[in-house]
């Protein structure tokens, strides 16, 4: 079986999305006239129309404004490449949910949606300082 693991997000204007996604240093680009791909390391998300999504799927897309369907986790590299990012995010029209702070002293992220709210989240886990296990 093949281990290629890929998403599928529905977005409002492909277009748009593609843009916003390469404005914040992910590498997207339209792949046809009715979907984008967006590579992450090793990790690719397709963005479809919301219609196109829906035929797929059998199901109506989720509302982002009101629901959430999934957050897509990102590590970083340090804290700052985590505030540099979310500065990108903001200048990109993304809009942050969950400003850059740290958690139980070794994790280091801030969650942002897309244009498309969608939510994800940038992490830098400093291994160092995580707990040992017992």
């Amino acid at each position: 079986m093949s281990q290629d693991i890929w998403f599928n997000l529905p977005v409002q204007d492909v277009e748009k999305a593609t843009s916003f996604f390469n404005e914040i240093g992910f590498k997207a680009m339209n792949v046809g006239s009715e979907r984008a791909m967006l590579s992450i390391g090793q990790t690719t998300i397709m963005l479809f129309p919301y219609a196109t999504f829906e035929k797929f799927t059998g199901a109506r897309a989720v509302d982002t404004s009101h629901s959430a369907e999934v957050i897509i986790s990102i590590g970083a590299e340090s804290r700052d490449e985590v505030d540099s990012f979310v500065q990108k995010v903001e200048r990109a029209g993304g809009s942050i949910f969950g400003k850059p702070s740290e958690t139980d002293g070794w994790m280091y992220g801030a969650g942002f949606a897309d244009l498309d709210g969608h939510r994800w989240n940038l992490l830098y886990m400093d291994e160092s300082k995580m707990p040992k296990r017992q």
